[in-house]
């Protein structure tokens, strides 16, 4: 089949882009003609908090990327919707993540949908956000009725599309693994890589810091008494999306500075393994949450992984099986790790992890896309 993906994709970073451009490889390997359709300008400066929108890595694909999209730009979304129609792919997968995006690509998918022959199916990675903004529901609607079916990869989010009078096919399946960050190599090298004592042992946090991912939790935790002489530290991955001082000051009022590792500068795709292939357990204390890549990288690195019991995160994570789920607070977070360590679970959920993962490969995803193309032909042709 032709098929076009909407979505950021590189130079974009983050995991929006990750997933894009992953899941327009498994269709090139399935046998499919793909393109991804990205941004010109994704942002405006006041919905991005971090330093670049881009990464600097040099990669190749094999499908193209085209850069046409401008988010605030109605004009430009005449013209590439236009496009598109003229072009007739068979399925149009388009990302939606945040309202802000709904009236550019709102509008794209009505004008594609013209052509009466694209079926347009979006993976809605959120519906209601995170951090709410007005127009939001607004937003959100008008995004949703120019959609043909949706795939939600939690739970939480295909509840949230219940909320809208539109009754549109819709699938639930599982954010597949990102295997694409690099092998699993050694803790000793991977160590060595980042300069970290092997004689310590590590909790990782990684990704984008947002006020949402309760890393303040993860830090109040982190204050027990039991890690220290225990000689456990936490290292902090990933660049701040949000007012770092209230975090430091945390830091210096618990006494911490000397145990939690900060490494707060854009984390690029070539350094990721190293983290993970460094840490013992991977810790998503989240207040709130759909589903997240973090996990899905520590699948791959089959790392065990707490997390809150917020959104679809316990979906993904059987807890005392893989890891741990517990509610967004800090004595349970500490409670948990500490059993991690007392109780040196580390292989036991690690043999289990190699097991779980399988419910996480590609295939499940491009197979829903492909059922819920179907459903929608049968829709249009009756």
């Amino acid at each position: 089949m032709k098929i076009t993906i909407l979505g950021p994709a590189h130079p974009y970073r983050g995991g929006i882009a990750a997933l894009n451009e992953r899941l327009a490889k498994q269709l090139v390997d399935e046998g499919h003609e793909v393109n991804i359709v990205s941004f010109t300008v994704q942002y405006p400066k006041f919905l991005f908090p971090g330093k670049t929108q881009f990464s600097e890595q040099k990669t190749t694909f094999n499908f193209p990327i085209k850069r046409e999209i401008n988010s605030v730009n109605p004009l430009n979304w005449f013209k590439v919707g236009w496009k598109i129609k003229k072009s007739k792919p068979e399925i149009v997968i388009v990302r939606f993540w945040l309202p802000f995006m709904g009236m550019s690509l709102g509008t794209i998918c009505r004008l594609i949908k013209l052509n009466r022959y694209s079926k347009i199916i979006s993976i809605a990675d959120n519906i209601i956000p995170h951090e709410k903004r007005p127009g939001d529901k607004f937003l959100s609607k008008y995004f949703i009725g120019s959609i043909d079916a949706f795939i939600t990869m939690s739970e939480s989010v295909l509840n949230d599309l219940t909320l809208f009078k539109y009754k549109k096919p819709k699938i639930l399946t599982p954010h597949p693994i990102y295997d694409h960050y690099g092998p699993i190599e050694s803790r000793e090298q991977a160590l060595l890589n980042l300069n970290l004592s092997k004689e310590d042992r590590y909790i990782l946090f990684f990704g984008f810091i947002r006020d949402y991912k309760g890393l303040d939790l993860l830090i109040k935790a982190f204050s027990n008494p039991y890690f220290k002489p225990n000689r456990i530290k936490l290292i902090v991955a990933g660049e701040f999306y949000a007012d770092e001082t209230k975090y430091l000051d945390l830091l210096k009022e618990l006494n911490l500075e000397d145990d939690i590792i900060l490494h707060t500068s854009y984390i690029s795709n070539k350094e990721v393994q190293d983290y993970f292939n460094s840490a013992d357990i991977v810790a998503q204390p989240y207040k709130s949450a759909t589903q997240s890549g973090v996990t899905q990288i520590g699948y791959h690195f089959n790392k065990p992984m707490l997390v809150t019991n917020v959104g679809g995160l316990a979906e993904i994570i059987p807890h005392m099986k893989v890891g741990y789920v517990v509610e967004p607070d800090p004595d349970e977070i500490a409670k948990a790790l500490i059993d991690f360590f007392e109780n040196d679970r580390l292989e036991e959920f690690t043999k289990n992890l190699l097991q779980e993962k399988d419910r996480f490969s590609w295939d499940k995803m491009t197979g829903a896309i492909m059922k819920l193309a179907n459903q929608v032909k049968k829709k249009k042709a009756g």
